[in-house]
């Protein structure tokens, strides 16, 4: 192989495979980063077998050829390298890479390419096609309530169902459940897969176009695949039945409070402060005729306590919560106000943003003596 590119460009491409590089395995091929060079393009690949990614660039190929090389060193070389163009040769005989720019030069011992799993786009049917900027919302309005237990693996990730005419993500940790749907038009597959959220996250990391394009999404068996632009990703499926959020959304409610959100969460975030240390991160809201009182109270440092203008309809009502279930989806919501929907100090709520009803949000309350 012989090549040259930007250094930018590369630094792109290492930057969007990486995550996807084994730190802990006894397969030392998966900590490194494939370069295959062909018909002008550089496409760099990195696996752990639970997600793999592919990113495509403009190369200059003077021989092709495929190379791994180690991805903790690469990265760094590449990252640290002073010119704007980079060369990079191999040479079969000794299996060393010669990297160079400018008058900085690295030779590197390469791993055996023949031995690294390859990812091979599906030839499937495509199940859809969806805008970028669509998957990305649905990715951050949702995914953030996963669980981080692995021993519940399937609530480590994101459900993402699709029907005819929408697209609708849910996510879980049993506490709460966060749910964003979104319209897609006229769709003949139907589908329903359970994503790990690591995955959705970095793929919502790599979708950074600001034009919206299409995001083709390929379903086979245990795994889903993602190819838009340059980019690839495939991933493996969590197994087992995701619970029906249908259920968990209470029918009606008995009180219904409007209020501004910006400053709903700037007082849950500053009464939380002296609740953060306690075992649940408690705060309780009472929720008056025209206003909520925030507060917490922590045996060991003090009391917090602030008051915030609201609109009722319904019954008054004190109750409590985790006050990071509270905040988290707070910052989600940028509508200027937003509905909590309550009944009982036991019953779930409900928190969304007044202008949207594809978006919702149920949390448990805490117990409280």
């Amino acid at each position: 192989m012989k090549i040259s590119c930007t250094k930018d460009m590369l630094n792109h491409a290492i930057q969007t495979v990486q995550k996807a590089i084994a730190t802990k395995t006894p397969m030392p091929i998966l900590t490194g980063i494939y370069l295959s060079a062909k018909d002008a393009t550089l496409e760099l690949q990195a696996t752990n077998y639970e997600i793999g990614i592919s990113c495509i660039i403009d190369a200059i190929v003077d021989e092709p050829g495929d190379i791994v090389l180690s991805g903790r060193y690469f990265q760094e070389i590449i990252r640290k390298l002073p010119g704007e163009n980079i060369e990079i040769s191999s040479n079969q005989e000794d299996r060393t890479i010669k990297i160079t720019s400018n008058q900085a030069q690295f030779n590197l011992l390469s791993l055996p390419a023949e031995e690294f799993p390859v990812l091979n786009k599906p030839t499937s049917d495509t199940v859809l096609t969806v805008k970028d900027n669509i998957l990305r919302e649905l990715i951050k309005k949702t995914v953030f309530a996963c669980a981080n237990d692995e021993s519940k693996p399937i609530f480590t990730g994101g459900l993402l169902e699709v029907d005819q005419h929408n697209i609708t993500m849910a996510a879980t940790n049993t506490h709460r459940i966060a749910i964003k749907k979104d319209h897609i038009g006229h769709n003949t597959n139907t589908v329903k897969m359970i994503i790990p959220a690591k995955i959705l996250n970095e793929l919502a990391r790599v979708m950074v176009s600001d034009v919206p394009m299409d995001v083709t999404i390929y379903y086979q068996k245990n795994q889903v695949s993602f190819a838009f632009d340059n980019v690839y990703i495939l991933s493996r499926l969590i197994e087992g039945n995701f619970p029906d959020y249908n259920k968990v959304i209470p029918p009606n409610f008995a009180t219904i409070i409007t209020t501004k959100t910006h400053d709903f969460m700037d007082a849950v975030e500053r009464v939380s402060l002296l609740a953060r240390d306690t075992d649940y991160n408690i705060i309780k809201l009472a929720f008056k005729n025209d206003c909520v009182i925030i507060t917490s109270n922590n045996p060991d440092i003090g009391k917090a306590s602030e008051t915030v203008p609201i609109s009722m309809k319904g019954n008054e009502i004190e109750i409590a919560f985790n006050a990071k279930y509270v905040t988290d989806i707070l910052k989600n919501i940028t509508s200027e106000q937003l509905i909590f929907s309550l009944n009982t100090p036991l019953s779930p709520a409900s928190i969304k943003p007044t202008d949207d009803q594809t978006y919702n949000y149920i949390i448990t309350p805490v117990r409280i003596n």
